[in-house]
């Protein structure tokens, strides 16, 4: 505290740990400008490569109840700086992955690391803010610092991209990691109030296990990379284990998981939009980066120039849904940056990247401010309808619920963009079967196999692919944009009583 004496302990406190949460949320991103160059570097498959993007969130999201309560036991300084050390190291694993499996299982140890992160970030916010107002600013800028970041990804991996390998962009963490560490080690107290009881890993197993066998069997089926019936299997007993799950906590004296909080309204409608934001965001992040350098040809660092006005508008979200969730409510304010994100995707849905104008630039940034304020104000909603003590039992389920929703996302829109692109395709009848079947599943496959087909068999399929993906990334920009409209309805029912709660 003597470094910065003029400054109040609190704020202090949050700067440290707003530190810490921003490298795990820019690496929410920073890959997805990275794709093609990995695809290529490593000849990735297209389902290597959706698992090398949402094993991250989809893991974190398992991981994230069970690290929370394990906080609570242990202390959450604790908890924080033994998070930073796992993905600190696990990056710089990554970085040098020389295969896709590999790659994958280094970012499941980011997983680990990141999923001790971000519950001890909500519930030390929580705790040091007891004012209500000090505390919507508090998780304003918090707010401000995880949309920030993950608009940052595409930037900073497009600058690293243009002068270094696919790698760098795990590398970059290691620096990051090795600064907060030391700073979160000063500002944070050494010690603090603990929960008694035991903690029961075995849960954590089952939920993770649950949720990664239901992901993988939707992925496999949607894809069409299984046999149906293994893929339903899989998916079938995945919510089986998680049905084991529930009626554990809700039987158990010492639950991972309180349930009860769902059955408060503005919590289930905060987890709702955090899901439906975070994965519009990822998803729409990732199928513009392929778009802007599959099809439009442009250099990573191009891509993430091009999604500047996202970034931009998205690190001013926090704040101003604090401002205007004051001003006008959180149930009119929520509902509206739905529907405002909505029009933005049907707009960007039918325009031209290749020629963008001001349309698409104006429409990117209404998107990310959009999708912002939605992801804050699903943070007032939750964090405002629990007491001080069940902070960090709260933290735990938004941070899921963006984790979870990053990875769905993520898997929903490259499963459908895959489907809609093997069907859209025209493939000239020369090509041999074993190529056509790998070059139908994605426009990073037809890319891979174009490689090895002499002129002009391999221009052709680049133009074919080209022309797929463009009608393919159409479609599902529209599918979300009515998504979120839908959602935007079911926002003003579910908050209904926190409007009423504040008048």
């Amino acid at each position: 505290m003597f470094l910065f004496p003029a400054i109040p302990r609190r704020w202090l406190i949050l700067l440290a740990v707003m530190l810490a949460f921003l490298p795990v949320v820019i690496d929410m991103t920073i890959l997805h400008i990275a794709v093609p160059s990995l695809t290529l570097a490593l000849d990735a498959s297209v389902t290597e490569v959706l698992w090398v993007i949402d094993i991250y969130p989809l893991l974190m999201a398992g991981l994230l109840v069970p690290m929370g309560t394990l906080a609570d036991r242990i202390g959450n300084r604790r908890v924080l700086l033994t998070g930073l050390g796992i993905f600190g190291t696990a990056s710089l694993l990554a970085a040098f992955a020389p295969t896709p499996a590999m790659l994958i299982g280094t970012r499941a140890l980011l997983a680990l690391g990141g999923s001790m992160i971000m519950p001890c970030v909500l519930g030390i916010i929580r705790r040091t803010f007891e004012d209500d107002k000090e505390r919507a600013m508090a998780l304003g800028l918090w707010g401000t610092v995880g949309a920030a970041g993950a608009a940052l990804g595409p930037l900073i991996g497009g600058a690293l991209l243009e002068h270094f390998w696919w790698g760098s962009a795990f590398l970059i963490n290691v620096p990051i990691m090795l600064a907060v560490m030391p700073l979160v080690y000063l500002l944070l107290p050494r010690t603090e109030e603990t929960t008694s009881g035991q903690w029961a890993p075995w849960q954590a197993v089952l939920l993770i296990a649950g949720m990664l066998s239901l992901v993988y069997g939707i992925k496999a089926a949607f894809g069409a990379t299984q046999p149906l019936y293994l893929a339903l299997s899989v998916a079938l007993s995945g919510l089986g284990l998680l049905l084991v799950f529930v009626r554990l906590q809700l039987h158990a004296p010492e639950p991972l998981l309180d349930l009860s909080l769902f059955s408060r309204p503005p919590i289930l409608a905060g987890i709702i939009m955090a899901v439906v934001a975070s994965g519009a965001l990822a998803g729409v992040e990732l199928t513009l980066a392929q778009e802007l350098q599959y099809v439009l040809d442009r250099t990573p660092l191009q891509a993430g120039i091009f999604m500047i006005p996202i970034m931009a508008a998205a690190a001013l979200g926090g704040p101003v849904a604090g401002y205007l969730s004051n001003l006008f409510g959180l149930r009119l304010v929520a509902s509206l940056s739905l529907a405002i994100a909505a029009a933005a995707l049907a707009c960007l849905a039918r325009s031209d990247f290749g020629h963008p104008g001001p349309t698409v630039p104006l429409m990117l940034a209404l998107l990310g401010l959009a999708l912002s304020i939605g992801l804050t104000a699903s943070s007032i909603a939750i964090m405002s309808s629990v007491a001080s003590s069940q902070g960090g039992a709260a933290g735990s389920l938004e941070a899921t619920a963006y984790e979870l929703g990053s990875g769905l996302g993520i898997t929903l829109f490259g499963v459908f963009l895959s489907s809609v692109y093997s069907r859209t395709i025209v493939l000239a009848s020369d090509i041999i079967p074993s190529q056509a079947e790998r070059a139908a599943r994605s426009i990073g496959d037809s890319y891979v196999v174009a490689r090895d087909l002499a002129e002009p068999q391999a221009t052709a399929l680049i133009a074919a692919g080209k022309t797929a993906f463009s009608s393919s990334h159409s479609i599902l920009l529209m599918t979300a944009a009515a998504l979120l409209a839908a959602l935007s309805i079911l926002v003003i029912y579910l908050l209904r009583e926190h409007s009423t709660s504040r008048q």
